[in-house]
């Protein structure tokens, strides 16, 4: 059975290596070649057997079929082209070709909004982790026209450390993050915001968005909460969400709050609804949680690549 020749840019991050790892187990992929500048010689211990990290210069992009680049924000576009000039397929991690920041034209790989978008799909934007949750627990109450037009939406998300890649800082040293818990980018300042307004343009939102994230002392997950003011209160709080998730395999409603712990090292957004007592305006609280590593990077990706080549969506991706 022929398999497709899959490379990764940047494979060394968190992502990556998660990237690297999703390729190896997929029955349809093979990893052919893996890219780390700094590492460059050094392997990559996987279950299938060991890869040897190569210059990123040196990729031997004419070999695969499919590239994933991981590479850093900014640095990704050029071998996003690099690589489709080659003939491969590419789903981008960066930020480079989301909405927002560039083209308008490349399909966005938040794959249960936009799924028929990424059938097919020679290239690929994959969202960030923090839109990732965001906009999967808000778009119901967009697209069913239920939030107050002009509305102020509060979302407040805490992500674990790996969100902030492994270049060493030392605002990340252990000491630093251990028993700890701050905000950061405050002030409606963070790069996720223009992906985060854009998406919201395109489901035709008349709301404002207010995004504060925060770290937490974990090394993955992501657990967002999202203050929606809404024209009236469903009598069954999730019939938004259940309608326009119908038989979706990685979304996961529930009647109790979600937690990290519930979706680490899964490929699924698991959201929950509350309403808001004590307030004039009809209120929801919508939280919805992600690893950011797996629904929020790698295993979105692999599931956008699925949809590119008509495979079962769910296939390689733990669930």
């Amino acid at each position: 059975m022929h398999r497709i020749p899959v490379g990764v840019l940047g494979a060394s991050g968190y992502a990556g290596r998660e990237l690297c790892a999703l390729v190896a187990g997929h029955p349809q992929f093979e990893l052919v070649f893996a890219t780390a500048n700094e590492r460059r010689g050094d392997r990559l211990v996987l279950p299938s057997g060991d890869i040897t990290f190569v210059a990123t210069d040196d990729a031997p992009l004419q070999k695969s079929e499919l590239v994933f680049s991981s590479l850093p924000h900014g640095a990704s576009a050029e071998w996003v082209a690099r690589a489709r000039s080659a003939g491969a397929r590419v789903v981008d991690l960066s930020s480079d070709l989301r909405p927002g920041h560039a083209r308008e034209d490349v399909p966005y790989g938040l794959t249960e909004l936009h799924r028929d978008d990424l059938k097919d799909a020679p290239l690929i934007a994959n969202p960030g982790c923090y839109p990732t949750a965001i906009l999967l627990g808000l778009a119901p109450v967009i697209q069913q026209e239920l939030t107050v037009p002009g509305a102020l939406i509060v979302a407040d998300a805490a992500s674990g450390v790996t969100g902030a890649g492994n270049s060493p800082r030392a605002d990340m040293l252990f000491g630093e993050v251990s028993e700890n818990f701050r905000a950061y980018s405050v002030g409606n300042e963070h790069r996720h915001l223009p992906e985060m307004r854009a998406t919201i343009s395109r489901l035709c939102g008349d709301v404002d968005l207010l995004f504060t994230p925060h770290l937490l002392p974990v090394a993955r997950g992501i657990l967002a909460t999202i203050t929606v003011p809404v024209t009236a209160i469903p009598d069954d709080l999730l019939e938004p969400w259940r309608r326009a998730y119908a038989d979706e395999p990685f979304i996961e409603l529930s009647n109790d709050l979600p937690s990290i712990k519930d979706v680490v090292r899964r490929n699924v957004v698991r959201i929950a609804v509350r309403r808001v007592s004590g307030v004039r305006q009809p209120t929801l609280l919508v939280f919805a949680a992600i690893d950011n590593l797996v629904k929020g990077a790698a295993g979105q990706a692999v599931q956008n690549a699925n949809v590119s080549f008509r495979f079962p969506e769910p296939m390689g991706l733990p669930a």
